[in-house]
């Protein structure tokens, strides 16, 4: 098989990884806790375990990414998320699920960043950020279409869709080895590699990068605070519903079947959303891209108040369309902005440390939003998560305005801030 275009090969990744994600997500709780029998103590320590896994690997396989090759570190992590997931569905057991979560966060540090960088290396910084938007896009497709199917193939039996969502993975990985080019990335010669050494020294080019540039300063601690509020989030919206709101009785569907309209809904929003930013070329003009951020930021901290607070179902649900949907759409722009403001060897590892501080982030953020669920109520867990994520806004405003500062100097595109 030759090598395929390399936007045709990220957007198989991307709609096949959502696919094969919602896939295995879509039950994979109700599997955690009914079939393994798992305690709340014991899924908090398997998304514990999968972010402590993704901080202590994210740097280095950035690194490898980096020094070695950006099309192998991909593939790498897509085998791993596969094997992964086929352990934990084929042996319901809590180690074996453990196990996972290290396999899963391990995987996917070798994706994280490499992907990225390998796309900008292959078509150039400026094509990437409307790949990352159809990418993005092609994802909550795919997602809506892995819904029923999930929930089919769970009616014979609850693991299937895992160990099935596992295996297609481990196909993806040998469709990428067949069809995923790199010409774009020259990896450092063998007689110049020392190891450790070259991938220290790739760090702290990274590390350099990072001090001498302020606007991806900004990033970065925007990704620190995404952290920080979003694992309080995504394990607390699903109780709260459950626990606050009386779900309508509408053409006699359960409780359960009410959680894939609130998926399925937030996928064709977010589906409409990344399509008007694709059309609007958002990610080719830098401050338009932040103000885009800011606003969908801001729509997001008003729609989790809101959803904390609601007095009744629909407005809950409301409120959660908007957030989900300004989250999808906030994913590629976050993508397109830190591909904009990194080069050369070091992109790959600098987009890592993003990732690392976000994992830091939901590994302080997730328990201390937890314990406020617990200790006071799950609505003032949720708005401690809404304050967690207020510091977003004067970052995008100082991001903004280096944007324009920057395109001052050297003109619009340029990304350069040194």
């Amino acid at each position: 098989m030759r090598p395929l275009d390399p936007a045709r090969v990220f957007l198989i990744l991307r709609g096949g990884s959502a696919f094969f994600h919602t896939l295995i997500f879509t039950v994979n709780i109700v599997y955690q806790a009914e079939t393994v029998g798992l305690s709340a103590l014991q899924l908090v320590l398997v998304g514990t375990t999968l972010e402590m896994s993704a901080f202590l690997f994210e740097a280095p396989t950035g690194i490898l990414a980096d020094v070695y090759s950006r099309r192998l570190s991909v593939i790498i992590g897509v085998a791993l998320m596969g094997i992964g997931f086929v352990i934990e569905g084929s042996f319901p057991f809590f180690a074996a699920i453990l196990l996972n979560q290290v396999l899963w966060g391990l995987g996917y540090t070798f994706t994280s960043g490499a992907t990225e960088a390998w796309l900008a290396d292959e078509i150039g910084e400026k094509a990437a950020g409307p790949i990352f938007l159809r990418g993005s896009q092609l994802s909550q497709f795919a997602s809506l279409l892995a819904i029923p199917l999930s929930v089919a193939l769970a009616t014979v039996a609850i693991q299937l869709p895992i160990v099935l969502g596992g295996l297609l993975f481990l196909g993806l990985a040998v469709f990428l080895w067949l069809a995923m080019p790199e010409t774009g990335f020259t990896p450092t010669p063998n007689d110049e590699r020392t190891s450790w050494g070259q991938m220290v020294e790739t760090a702290q080019a990274g590390v350099q990068m990072v001090r001498a540039r302020p606007l991806l300063r900004v990033i970065l601690a925007v990704s620190l605070v995404v952290g920080l509020y979003s694992e309080g989030y995504d394990r607390l919206w699903t109780p709260h519903l459950l626990d606050n709101f009386t779900f309508p009785v509408l053409f006699g569907l359960q409780p359960i079947v009410w959680f894939g309209i609130i998926r399925a809904g937030s996928s064709l929003f977010s589906i409409a959303a990344t399509e008007l930013a694709q059309r609007k070329r958002i990610t080719e003009n830098g401050g338009r891209m932040i103000g885009l951020m800011l606003g969908l930021d801001g729509a997001m901290i008003l729609a989790l108040l809101a959803l904390a607070w609601a007095g009744n179902f629909w407005v809950a649900l409301i409120a959660l369309w908007i957030f989900s949907t300004a989250r999808s759409t906030l994913d590629p722009l976050d993508s397109a902005w830190i591909v904009r403001h990194t080069v050369g060897q070091a992109r790959a590892t600098a987009i890592s440390f993003s990732s690392q501080l976000n994992a830091i982030g939901q590994v302080v953020g997730g328990p201390a939003v937890g314990w406020i669920g617990t200790v006071v109520s799950l609505p003032a867990a949720l708005t401690a998560a809404a304050l967690l994520m207020s510091p977003i806004l004067p970052l995008l405003a100082r991001g903004r305005r280096l944007e324009k500062e920057m395109s001052g100097r050297n003109g619009e595109g340029s990304g350069d801030l040194t």
